[in-house]
């Protein structure tokens, strides 16, 4: 059985702030600019954010293995961040996470979506892609000085 085969069940929450100590060890795993424990708590407060955990159904103790905050305006969207969890990575969390996030911004009437991505995350910029999301633009140098951010786009 390879990874894209083991089965888990898991339930999609609103971010609490006691999520957060896990949320930054899945972060610091994942980004090259991670969030400080301070930004997800600014989001968290932000009226126009949307921040949710994806945690297993495992009993007794539930393990939150993912994320995602983003920022809904007028009919636009932007996908801030998304991390998961390394030992659950390509076993469809992220996939979960994305389906969520767009059937819960066009139930909010949601029409254009943005994000932008490490041009060099090739299994991420597959992710958007199977989402509909089509590279718009560039951004040098973004990450640390040294890799470039791919602008992705939805039209929705």
């Amino acid at each position: 059985m390879n990874a894209y085969e083991i089965p888990v069940k898991w339930d999609i929450q609103r971010m609490i702030p006691e999520d957060l100590e896990e949320i930054l060890s899945i972060e610091t795993s994942s980004s090259l600019t991670p969030w400080s424990k301070n930004m997800f708590l600014k989001e968290l407060e932000n009226r126009l954010s949307h921040c949710f955990v994806i945690k297993t159904k495992a009993l007794p103790h539930p393990a939150l293995i993912g994320f995602i905050c983003f920022r809904n305006v007028t009919g636009e969207s932007e996908l801030l961040n998304i991390g998961v969890h390394p030992d659950y990575r390509q076993m469809g969390v992220g996939k979960a996470l994305m389906e969520f996030y767009i059937t819960f911004c066009s139930q909010m009437g949601i029409k254009r979506y943005y994000l932008e991505v490490n041009s060099s995350n090739r299994s991420a910029i597959r992710l958007y892609q199977h989402f509909s999301y089509h590279s718009s633009g560039l951004r040098k140098k973004f990450y640390q000085g040294k890799f470039d951010a791919l602008l992705m786009t939805k039209e929705g």
